[in-house]
């Protein structure tokens, strides 16, 4: 049993009573000690709390600072992927931007001169003095390509306060800088499409009447132009592309058209003419048989004879020829496989 008394209003007293018969224990404790001991436990309890508090805040920013970690490798392993397939596009876009030109050409489609873009040069210049002064407007001449790398590479090492998101930013602006030239070149391509379009449409007709593949499988054994003649064994000018092959191999017609006679001549023997407007026209020679008839028409791919020997040969081949206007041209020309 115990009991607290005021004595005095200077000290707590606290007696212990340990039985009826026992002596009672008395404590004593003056008010100024009781408050000291009072400030300490609360100055105590303080600290604690600012501790775990402190704990609180700095796991809970460590947790942040970890996740913004992971965060920020995944995004630099995504802009390093978005950076490669910016890459490949733009490897892509060239290709296409290739084929576009090609196909300009081929449709007759003029082709802007942008002069030499990579080599382009011009410019006032002015002469630099002997020992390698300086220039004579007192200015120094920019390092070359090396230098300047080098120099950039001495600034980078020795900037020892760049921040690690520095490479980051790059890479962003790398990439922003990819998608701005995908943007203009697209829009680019889109119009050369879209001209290529329009003129395939116009050129179609034109284009499955235009020989442009070989008449049969072979080997040529003479070409166009001057020769010497394996009959007379002198000069003589060769006005068609012979073409070497076994004896009854099909021969295709290499574009679409008509088949305008199908006769026999003492020099080309069996011979079909197809003609496939235009102006163009084809002539097959040396033939073993016709398989088509006169004005049949034909596609390309399309067999309308079989290899022979017949007329001025020395051995199975065909005599392939291509006029234009009439004119005789290099059948080789018209042979884009």
């Amino acid at each position: 049993m115990s009991q607290t008394n005021i004595q005095d209003g200077d000290a707590y007293t606290v007696v212990v009573f340990r039985g009826s018969t026992a002596k009672p224990i008395r404590f004593s404790f003056s008010k100024k000690l009781l408050r000291r001991l009072l400030v300490c436990v609360g100055v105590v309890i303080l600290a604690d709390l600012l501790v775990v508090s402190h704990y609180v805040i700095r796991t809970g920013e460590v947790w942040e600072l970890a996740a913004f970690r992971a965060e920020a490798m995944s995004a630099r392993e995504q802009t390093a992927a978005f950076s490669t397939a910016v890459d490949d596009l733009k490897k892509r876009l060239g290709t296409m931007n290739e084929v576009n030109q090609r196909l300009r050409v081929m449709l007759g489609i003029e082709v802007p001169k942008t002069g030499d873009m990579a080599n382009g040069r011009g410019g006032e210049e002015v002469p630099i003095p002997e020992g390698g002064g300086t220039i004579p407007d007192g200015s120094n001449p920019k390092p070359s390509g090396a230098s300047r790398q080098i120099s950039e590479g001495n600034q980078e090492h020795s900037a020892v306060g760049l921040e690690p998101s520095q490479d980051n930013l790059q890479a962003v602006a790398s990439v922003k800088e990819g998608l701005e030239w995908l943007s203009k070149q697209a829009t680019v391509q889109e119009h050369i499409l879209d001209e290529l379009s329009q003129a395939a449409e116009q050129r179609s007709s034109r284009w499955a009447s235009t020989p442009s593949i070989w008449p049969v499988k072979g080997w040529v054994t003479s070409g166009f132009g001057p020769r010497i003649s394996p009959f007379t064994e002198k000069p003589a000018w060769h006005d068609g592309l012979d073409i070497g092959a076994a004896p009854n191999t099909p021969v295709h017609a290499p574009a679409q058209g008509r088949i305008t006679s199908i006769g026999y001549d003492s020099k080309l023997g069996n011979m079909v003419r197809v003609d496939h407007g235009f102006g163009v026209e084809t002539l097959y020679g040396h033939l073993a048989k016709a398989l088509v008839k006169e004005g049949q028409r034909v596609d390309r791919g399309d067999v309308i004879a079989l290899v022979g020997s017949s007329g001025l040969a020395t051995g199975p081949h065909l005599h392939y020829m291509v006029k234009l206007n009439g004119q005789a041209l290099d059948p080789s020309k018209y042979i884009l496989e």
